[in-house]
């Protein structure tokens, strides 16, 4: 199928309503549940009129900017949702709390809605995600989708990322650098990386595909709080590198980006998908993010003309004509589809527990969201996808951001194993 048809098609489909369930009799559930309707098993935060979602977001931290776009995303796709008619015959609710990016203020906020809800929809935040792992695992058993991509979370059969994980997608993003033939085997490379769970995860990945193409790493670790990049540029142009890689905040990319160009120091520089936002376009670092910088992600971005992109660019800018477009509306919509999609299946096998969830999404192994990468979720140990679609910015395009390749996987990423 065309893929404009078929992306049309796959985001109508999230719209859609399936198996409405009629409210004839009630049973209580083998497993101590709460009573269903319609002879559909019922968990956690479902009821005979609704299902609750929970999202952990952060909406006044470092990824303030993120988190607001994700979470009106989330919350377009839900009002979408019941407009037209909700899933299994049931309304979706989403209550939303605001962490700051705090991990105590994360933590109390799981810890207050896990019990009311069947899931998390939304959690910003790996190191945050991490910490909760093992409950999650242990005994909460709740689907929670994090907006994080670190292969420290794979393997949880209930903790699913949407996406390459970060090691991935560092391979692809050096890959492309390899392919245009703006590095080769015996250069250094650079990696400036948050310390913590993301930029370590993510200089696995430079590692590896490093060993494989003969390259050298030159690391340059950072702190969150670190947003002047003038002596990580020194280092790495006394070292010689001849690119960049940045695994850390929009922050410490645009003065990565921007101390390097007042330098005259002219080398490409990729980042992780994280590390861009199109607010940076307006500062005095928005020339030179669209002269050499790229970006790995694992959907298309918000301003393709694809049909997908092109149909929820639309509906978010009528929803929220004050806010601006980012990827993080991308991230965020895709991701309370995916639940949607899940809830779907539940609801066919007639099973809305959390169990039911989980079972639900293994069966998704060929998942196309309209966004440029199909998913497969049959196995928790491994990413959805190990392919990347590289990014540029550009300041014409709504949200700042165009396809300059499309969706790959790296020879090298192919053969990685996530975690290694």
């Amino acid at each position: 199928m065309n893929r404009r048809r078929h992306a049309a098609a796959v985001l109508a489909a999230v719209l859609v309503v399936t198996g409405a369930a009629g409210c004839s009799g009630k049973a209580k559930t083998a497993d101590g549940d709460k009573p269903a309707a319609g002879g559909v098993k019922a968990g956690a935060g479902v009821s005979d009129k609704t299902i609750k979602l929970g999202a952990l977001t952060d909406m006044t931290g470092v990824y303030a900017s993120l988190g607001k776009s994700v979470t009106q995303a989330q919350q377009l796709w839900v009002k979408q949702t019941n407009a037209a008619g909700g899933i299994c015959g049931r309304t979706i609710e989403l209550t939303v709390r605001d962490h700051g990016y705090d991990p105590q203020k994360a933590l109390a906020a799981y810890t207050e809605l896990e019990p009311s809800v069947l899931g998390f929809a939304q959690f910003i935040g790996s190191p945050f995600v991490a910490a909760v792992k093992q409950r999650i695992d242990g005994q909460d058993k709740g689907l929670v989708i994090p907006q994080a991509w670190s292969a420290s979370l794979l393997g949880s059969p209930y903790i699913r990322t949407v996406g390459a994980t970060y090691d991935v997608e560092t391979i692809n993003a050096v890959g492309y650098l390899l392919d245009q033939k703006r590095i080769a085997s015996g250069d250094k490379i650079g990696h400036v990386y948050f310390e913590g769970d993301y930029g370590e995860n993510s200089l696995t990945g430079a590692k590896a595909i490093a060993a494989e193409a003969g390259l050298t790493v030159v690391e340059q670790k950072i702190k969150p709080t670190d947003n002047d990049m003038t002596a990580q540029v020194a280092a790495l142009k006394q070292a010689g590198v001849k690119a960049v890689v940045v695994s850390a905040g929009p922050r410490q990319a645009a003065s990565l980006v921007g101390v390097a160009a007042a330098g005259g120091w002219n080398v490409p520089i990729v980042g992780n998908n994280s590390a861009f936002a199109p607010q940076l376009l307006a500062t005095p670092a928005g020339a030179a993010l669209q002269k050499d910088y790229y970006v790995a992600s694992s959907a298309l971005p918000i301003g393709s003309t694809e049909a997908g992109p092109a149909a929820l660019a639309a509906a978010y800018k009528a929803e929220y004509p004050d806010s601006g477009l980012d990827n993080g509306v991308v991230a965020g919509f895709t991701a309370g589809a995916l639940f949607g999609e899940v809830l779907k299946k539940a609801c066919a096998d007639k099973d809305l527990t959390r169990e039911g969830v989980r079972a639900a999404l293994l069966s998704l192994k060929s998942y196309d969201n309209g966004f440029g990468v199909t998913h497969d979720f049959s196995d928790p140990k491994a990413p959805s996808t190990r392919q990347s679609v590289i990014l540029k910015p550009d300041a014409t395009v709504p949200g700042g951001m165009k396809v300059v390749k499309e969706a790959a996987a790296a020879p090298a990423a192919t053969k990685f194993t996530p975690g290694s």
